[in-house]
């Protein structure tokens, strides 16, 4: 095969690439749609497309979530600019967070970012995330902290928060919101999903007003070992659930939005 070849070859696969995740964050965009965890045109969850320069998929600004197609994303650079002709502008102050977190973690292929009425509630507590149920210990002693440090407009703080973000998948960004990031969409979405759900039933059992009962530190060590496939000879096997819940996903998202992927 020649140069020429190769670099034909090299071209369509990225294009293909790009097509695939354009469909698949689209998808993400209407499931935290469906979800209610907007903040109405706000936030972004962003994809590194596929090649050696760090480009990403993003939302125009203006859309909202229930609006975004495959089409409509924009391309960004690590600058948040627009690098694609189209007419779209984007909210690039916004994605100071993500292109922090995109350049330094080379696992950290999509990211996703909500300001949820209970994500909210939780960044605004001292303790931050608890272990009081089954699904906050996926997060237990997982979940980074970042403090507040006014609108994430400032360069300056980038480092700051990826430091604070470490090699963890989850953030909670105190007074301030919740953050995922994933080797896809589909696993960004997947760990948000359960991180809002988190906060969502801490907010519940506060609001009953009587003792909170949370188990010891082994058993909330261990559950979150399980979580990450770690079983002991004694479990049984529950491997392959993610990928399942992904196709879930997908076939909802075609079932209620079809034009997601327009």
């Amino acid at each position: 095969m020649t140069v020429t070849e190769i670099r034909k070859h090299r071209t369509a696969d990225f294009a293909d690439e790009e097509a695939r995740l354009r469909r698949e964050l689209a998808a993400v965009y209407r499931l935290v749609a469906h979800y209610k965890m907007t903040d109405l045109i706000f936030n972004h969850i962003s994809v590194r497309l596929p090649g050696p320069e760090h480009r990403f998929l993003l939302n125009p600004f203006g859309l909202l979530y229930e609006e975004i197609t495959a089409s409509s994303l924009v391309i960004v650079g690590l600058d948040g600019e627009l690098i694609t002709d189209g007419p779209w502008r984007v909210n690039s102050a916004g994605f100071v967070i993500h292109s922090a977190i995109h350049a330094a973690r080379e696992d950290a292929q999509c990211v996703l970012h909500t300001h949820t009425r209970s994500g909210c509630a939780v960044a605004a507590q001292e303790g931050g995330l608890l272990p009081l149920n089954q699904m906050s210990m996926e997060f237990y002693n997982r979940v980074a902290y970042h403090d507040y440090e006014g609108i994430a407009l400032s360069n300056a703080e980038k480092g700051r928060l990826v430091a604070d973000l470490g090699d963890k998948h989850s953030m909670i960004l105190r007074n301030h919101g919740l953050l995922t990031v994933g080797r896809t969409p589909g696993e960004a979405f997947k760990r948000m999903f359960y991180l809002e759900r988190a906060c969502e039933i801490q907010v519940g059992a506060q609001s009953g007003g009587g003792p909170l009962v949370t188990p010891p530190p082994e058993v909330c060590e261990h559950t979150a070992r399980q979580f990450e496939g770690d079983h002991s000879d004694d479990d049984y096997d529950n491997t392959g659930g993610p990928d399942l819940l992904w196709q879930a996903m997908l076939r909802q998202v075609e079932r209620l939005y079809p034009d997601y992927k327009d």
